[in-house]
């Protein structure tokens, strides 16, 4: 008798597996149940014949499975042939953290603390590999210490970095510091390589105990210090998909460049309504388009978003690669766009006076801001203007007389979005949505394509308008894929963790204040303290410690909720040019209005919310990488020079310091605050001297002298400037005592 003949009581997922597959064998889940119960490694003839695997092909089947959870660190078969739990084995299996110096962690998939890997366990690994490691015991400074016992999975295929050639030998230095081994290159394989030319490097045979990694050289970049460089290091290192496939650009070139006049069967028709695209002065595609006017109980909300999902189909050439991308990536001065740039600036931008598809979501909300009434359509729309957030607050907000002429017969419908706005902020004050305002900059370049200043990014109400808008309709959306059910990426951000808490409330004892909600506070305890802290010269710090207590927000289709916005339902629609999450939504939200079942299982649609917050965060660290290298560049010609400032961080190492006019950051080493021994209070964010009893603490403003710029790190080094004024400033301080300091200009987060 085979497995799918036994009764399914045996393995509670055997009508999953049945439904996979033509010849079901047993679960992972009845694996590892089976070796659960028995608490001892088991030969693969007794897991067999615990489980009912008979016949030849069955067994063949089985074994695959044993062998693919070996490789996912499911299993580990020892020396024996025995098969086991790893966590039984006291192994632990996470990703590798690498350390310029050689060392590295190992970061539990399976939550708790991280394992210290020593230099002679981190030459068979690279940062970012997923391994199986063994705990060995605790070293000197009280860290669990492991060795590898198994690679699971290679992250990195290729190396972005430097190309060293000298007497005859060639290796690759990454320009990913984590990376600490050197890739040698054989002869022969430099790819035409000169010296000091930035290449990427194909690894042919990765590292072992005993042998460093060996690649070939695939690619040259160019030259070190080019213009533009720092752009290119970062697409490669962080692996971003930036050339189009052959098949993409032949699904793109058959696109005509208008909308064809067929694809307005069945829409809407919302072309005589005065919608509008509010945007910065740089943006390229516009996503988004509103219009606004009273209904006698409120307001009537239109807000129209480019119809991506007509032009770009499941499984298609052009699908593939948007998922593959993820999202839009927006390096100072160039973006790497998710769609061909027919669709994302031409036909799915809702440019002015032309006709575009759209997905549109009207609501009807009331004078006190509550959404009382929605519905999704599809429309097709002609944008009356492009308008930008700064002009359109200086019609608003400063009453310019010559843009309020321009402009005269939409300023109506824009005072009505303005009034819609002020009542959806005063509901979301309501009800306690958490908006933490930190500074924001941006870059702006000479005719060189060097850094001219770095400027801050001022919010209007203009931005906020918006900013309501988009809310509004993402919630509606998130309602709609409740209300049906339906498996989608809702957008979903966790309250903090009880570690997290208990670390937040003891920082905020210090200084003399409270959070509210016990031991599971909620958003609006957050907005009240937060409201408070607006005449508190340290209303920064405070900010930033109590936005490090919160997780980071991500896409699931576990719906838990948005804890920062305070809502029990939330998802991305509005951007489906640059974000593929606002895509999957909308072709959720067509296959509810077309009455017809949706093609996504759960399972697949929790894998694209992993992948989709995947590439986000590889966005996020390749931005952030990118411009780190261009402030470092921007302060090699101040080395020398003082500047004020205030601790952004604070460490065992030493204490960050942000330049409080060029919103520039660097490092004050531990060594460099002088002659005495200084102790790290994690829980306080602070450094306190020995001797001196001297305090730096997160917040605290200091004035500091530029020593050092190192390029190749990315790495600015300050020490403490002697004509300044005094530093550590809290040290003196009681209790909850204001003091002077700098204050913060507003950022948006990422919602």
């Amino acid at each position: 008798m085979s497995t799918r003949d036994k009764s399914p009581s045996s393995d509670p997922m055997a009508e999953r597996e049945a439904g996979r597959y033509e010849f079901p064998v047993p679960s992972r889940e009845a694996v590892l149940a089976l070796l659960s119960e028995r608490g001892e490694p088991l030969t693969f003839e007794a897991i067999a014949e615990a489980l009912a695997v008979e016949g030849d092909r069955d067994r063949d089947a089985f074994g695959r499975r044993l062998r693919a959870m070996e490789r996912d660190g499911q299993l580990l078969k020892n020396r024996r042939g025995l098969y086991g739990l790893p966590q039984k084995m006291d192994m632990v299996r996470g990703r590798v953290t690498g350390h310029p110096d050689g060392f590295g962690f190992l970061i539990p998939e399976e939550g708790g603390e991280d394992l210290f890997l020593p230099p002679r366990e981190m030459r068979a690994v690279m940062h970012g590999d997923r391994v199986l490691a063994r705990v060995t015991g605790v070293d000197r400074r009280g860290r669990r210490e492991g060795a590898v016992v198994e690679v699971i999975e290679r992250l990195h295929k290729t190396v972005v970095g430097r190309y060293v050639a000298a007497e005859g030998l060639g290796f690759v230095v990454s320009a990913d510091k984590r990376i600490a081994h050197e890739i040698a290159i054989p002869r022969g394989e430099e790819g035409g390589a000169r010296d000091a030319q930035i290449v990427v490097a194909q690894i042919v045979q990765p590292p072992t105990r005993r042998t460093g990694p060996v690649g070939r050289v695939v690619e040259v970049i160019g030259e070190h210090m080019a213009p533009g460089m720092e752009i290119e290091i970062a697409i490669r290192a962080h692996e971003i998909p930036h050339e189009w496939p052959p098949e993409v650009l032949d699904a793109a070139g058959r696109f005509a460049a208008e909308v064809p006049s067929e694809a307005y069967a069945g829409r809407e028709d919302l072309r005589a309504v005065p919608l509008v695209t509010i945007d910065g002065e740089d943006a390229r595609d516009f996503d988004d388009a509103v219009y606004c006017e009273p209904d006698g109980k409120g307001w009537r909300l239109i807000v129209a978003i480019a119809d991506v999902a007509h032009y770009v189909h499941p499984g298609s050439a052009l699908d593939r690669e948007a998922y593959e991308r993820g999202n839009s990536v927006y390096f100072p001065n160039r973006v790497i766009p998710m769609l061909p740039e027919v669709l994302s600036n031409v036909l799915c931008s809702l440019n002015p006076r032309v006709d575009r598809l759209c997905m549109a979501c009207e609501m009807f909300i009331t004078n006190r801001g509550v959404i009382r009434d929605y519905r999704f359509f599809q429309g097709v729309m002609r944008s009356a203007a492009r308008l930008t957030y700064t002009k359109v607050a200086d019609m608003l907000v400063k009453r310019d007389a010559a843009l309020l002429r321009e402009h005269a017969p939409l300023v109506p419908h824009l005072e009505h979005l303005y009034a819609l706005y002020k009542a959806l902020h005063a509901a979301r004050f309501k009800r306690g949505a958490v908006d933490f305002e930190l500074p924001e900059t941006k870059i702006l370049y000479d005719s060189k394509r060097k850094i001219e200043r770095i400027v801050p990014l001022e919010r209007n109400d203009a931005h906020r308008l918006i900013e309501e808008c988009m809310l509004a309709a993402n919630v509606c959306a998130a309602e709609l894929l409740k209300k049906h059910r339906i498996a989608a990426p809702y957008r979903i951000h966790e309250g903090p963790t009880s570690d997290k808490l208990a670390e937040l409330r003891e920082f905020l004892f210090e200084l003399g204040l409270s959070l509210g909600g016990g031991d599971s506070p909620e958003p609006q305890h957050y907005a009240k303290l937060l409201a408070g802290l607006s005449k508190r010269p340290d209303a920064r710090l405070v900010q930033t410690v109590m936005l490090r207590s919160l997780s980071q927000a991500i896409y699931s289709p576990d719906n838990i909720g948005h804890f920062a916005l305070g809502y029990p339902h939330y998802t991305h629609f509005t951007s489906p040019i640059r974000r593929y999450p606002d895509l999957l939504v909308h072709r959720a939200i067509k296959d509810i209005l077309h009455r017809r079942p949706h093609p996504v299982s759960l399972e697949l649609a929790r894998k694209q919310g992993e992948h989709c917050s995947l590439t986000e965060r590889r966005a996020d660290e390749a931005t952030r990488d990118v411009i780190r290298w261009l402030k470092a560049e921007f302060m090699m010609d101040r080395i020398g020079e003082e500047f004020e400032g205030i601790i952004s961080g604070v460490t065992n190492f030493g204490v960050f310091v942000e330049l409080s006019e060029v919103y520039v950051d660097g490092l004050i080493h531990i060594t460099a605050l002088g002659n005495d021994y200084y102790h790290f209070d994690a829980a306080k964010h602070r450094l306190i001297g020995e001797r001196t009893h001297k305090v730096y603490r997160l917040g605290d403003p200091i004035r500091v002298k530029v020593v050092r710029v190192d390029l190749d790190e990315a790495r600015i080094d300050f020490e403490p400037a002697v004509s300044g004024p005094a530093t550590g400033a809290r040290a003196n301080l009681r209790r909850g005592r204001s003091r002077s300091g700098k204050t913060s200009r507003p950022r948006r987060r990422r919602r």
